[in-house]
């Protein structure tokens, strides 16, 4: 294991963005019209999707992801062992949050399909190092490089959307994502001019929409 590293009204109709195995539905599959355009977030990039429940100034704050990480890379190694699963655990932090990655060996079971195995162990994960630390804690797990390669598909999939929608001047639903999926998403949208996005719908169905400034 690597040491810790110290709508409005409708204006016009919304097409949706497909990507090959990025995005679901299949590309042959009828869109139905969808008119109405989605209400904004209200904290947008779905930043209220997992709010911290403690304020933390830098420096206890760092302390304290150290520690996420170190309560996370303890109760990992011991699922591994149940599982008799082999893979190394490495430790970072990036911003605001403790990030820890499972690498080597074969570890395609603990990813899941699409991703839903390594959604639940990051949920178990956050509960185990928020029982120890009494914080809600916002870890990223990744397994695999699994998030890494997802967020590069993503990130050109927002790039894409968002040159098109810039040009028509005609909004775009994406699929259906998870929170991570769509703040990469956000972000991306975030940095181009002349768009903007917004979430809408309820978990786990909710999506992203690139919209036209007006």
């Amino acid at each position: 294991m690597s040491a810790p590293q110290h709508p409005t009204e409708p204006s016009a109709p919304i097409s949706e963005a497909t990507s090959g195995a990025v995005l679901s539905p299949p590309a042959d599959a009828a869109v139905p019209a969808q008119p109405d355009l989605p209400d904004p977030d209200e904290d947008g990039a779905d930043a209220a999707i997992e709010p911290a429940d403690l304020a933390e100034d830098d420096a206890g704050g760092d302390d304290l992801l150290v520690r996420e990480g170190d309560v996370a890379a303890d109760y990992l190694e011991r699922l591994l062992d149940i599982l008799d699963v082999d893979g190394d655990i490495d430790l970072d932090v990036e911003g605001d949050r403790a990030s820890v990655a499972i690498v080597g060996g074969d570890l395609k079971d603990l990813v899941g399909p699409d991703g839903v195995v390594l959604e639940a162990l990051q949920e178990l994960t956050r509960l185990a190092v928020a029982q120890s630390t009494g914080v809600r804690s916002r870890l990223m797990l990744d397994i695999s490089g699994f998030r890494a390669r997802r967020r590069a598909d993503l990130t050109s999939l927002a790039a894409e959307t968002a040159r098109r929608v810039a040009s028509s001047g005609q909004p775009e639903r994406l699929s259906a994502m998870n929170p991570f999926e769509r703040k990469v998403v956000h972000d991306v949208i975030a940095g181009v001019t002349g768009v903007h996005s917004e979430s809408e719908g309820e978990e786990p169905n909710r999506r992203v929409v690139v919209l036209p400034d007006r």
